[in-house]
């Protein structure tokens, strides 16, 4: 999942558990979603290659974190959000959308939990969790109940392929199912008392872990990943290296590259909807627009030059005929080329080349479908 992001400052920021902890590992500091997060620490391509190469620790406790319960609730949220609870059982987790009823536009993707039918965690980014639930709450039936954790659980990301080594470091349990989560206590770490949602998922491409823990014992398990990892090659990493390693698998972030003006079906999402459902929001608006055919496209796009794309700049089929804008763009480390993702006309060739306006050059691309890199995700 990705998070809505703004690099600006601001004094009334909300900070992490782990605030301190990463003041002394020497962070430089972003605004993502009204938080004030970690960017990056050795630097975005060195923590880029360790996720690719061994493993990386994030801190993502600026994702929210919110608790439906009550009778009902499991059938509540999937008349709610797009993808079907139905397709997974309880101990798996779901990547799916809140669409706006009237529009079909995308307010969140998130993150849905499944403990029991009673009891479903969603995880939405962190400048959309209010909305979220305000719209949640004024659709719940009696006896439906939303409790905000939202500054009251951290979030840690264990992502590359050293990540079970990792986690079976400091005494937690890895290697389950792909987006299936357990509850372990790392015991010599925090003791018996405290519990740890391990959920084999994450955002980088790469075989991966996200570990929700109470706010009081973040710091000492944050500690012990990067202490015990040590030998693995194990180092901290920010979010700016989070958004280079999700540009390269094409996943689409939050206010860039999806938002209340793109849909599901232009972005590409489809999969995360369950189109058999005879109920969620913004059902009739999407169904019409997959049967028609949207007129937008999210793709990927490579340089064939030494072009670096970034959002906002303009594409075009020839320099006076825009077909679209760049919606997230970077310098690839893998690749080491440009590599981003355009929201263009379907009218527009998948394959073909377009120019992006870099900076004032007609720089050429290729459209493609991401990802850009091999996935790991899903290996046994």
């Amino acid at each position: 999942m990705a998070e809505e992001t703004s690099m600006g400052g601001g004094s009334e920021l909300l900070q992490s558990p782990l605030h301190k902890n990463h003041v002394e590992l020497g962070a430089k500091f972003g605004e993502f979603g009204g938080w004030s997060m970690p960017l990056e620490y050795a630097g975005v391509v060195k923590e880029h290659t360790a996720v690719r190469e061994t493993v990386g620790v994030f801190d993502v406790s600026h994702l929210g974190k919110v608790m439906i319960s009550g009778p009902g609730t499991a059938e509540f949220v999937n008349a709610s959000f797009t993808n079907d609870l139905n397709r997974i059982k309880p101990g798996k987790a779901q990547y799916t959308l809140c669409c706006d009823e009237e529009t079909g536009g995308i307010v969140d993707d998130l993150i849905a939990y499944y403990r029991d039918d009673e009891h479903v965690l969603i995880v939405p980014n962190a400048a959309n969790t209010p909305e979220v639930v305000r719209r949640l709450e004024a659709a719940a039936p009696e006896g439906i109940n939303l409790a905000d954790h939202h500054r009251d659980y951290a979030v840690l990301a264990v992502q590359g392929p050293k990540s079970d080594e990792l986690l079976e470091a400091v005494g937690l349990r890895a290697g389950h199912e792909y987006m299936s989560f357990v509850e372990a206590a790392a015991s010599d770490v925090l003791g018996d008392e405290i519990g740890v949602v391990v959920c084999r998922s994450g955002y980088s491409g790469e075989r991966g872990y996200e570990l929700i823990v109470a706010n009081e014992a973040a710091g000492a398990l944050w500690d012990a990943l990067l202490s015990r990892g040590e030998e693995l090659g194990a180092v901290p990493c920010g979010l700016g290296s989070r958004d280079t390693l999700r540009t390269e698998m094409g996943y689409p972030l939050h206010g860039q590259d999806i938002a209340l003006d793109v849909t599901p079906n232009e972005a590409g999402l489809g999969w995360a909807v369950g189109w058999k459902k005879d109920a969620f929001w913004g059902r009739d608006k999407l169904v019409a627009e997959k049967e028609a055919g949207p007129k937008r496209a999210l793709r990927g796009i490579v340089a064939v030059g030494r072009g670096i794309p970034r959002p906002h700049m303009t594409a075009s089929l020839t320099a006076d005929v825009p077909v679209g804008e760049v919606t997230s763009g970077t310098f690839s480390p893998t690749l080491k080329k440009g590599i981003g993702l355009v929201l263009v006309s379907t009218t527009v060739n998948p394959e073909a080349e377009i120019g992006i306006d870099v900076r004032g050059r007609r720089e050429i691309f290729q459209l493609t479908k991401p990802p850009f890199v091999p996935s790991h995700v899903r290996e046994s």
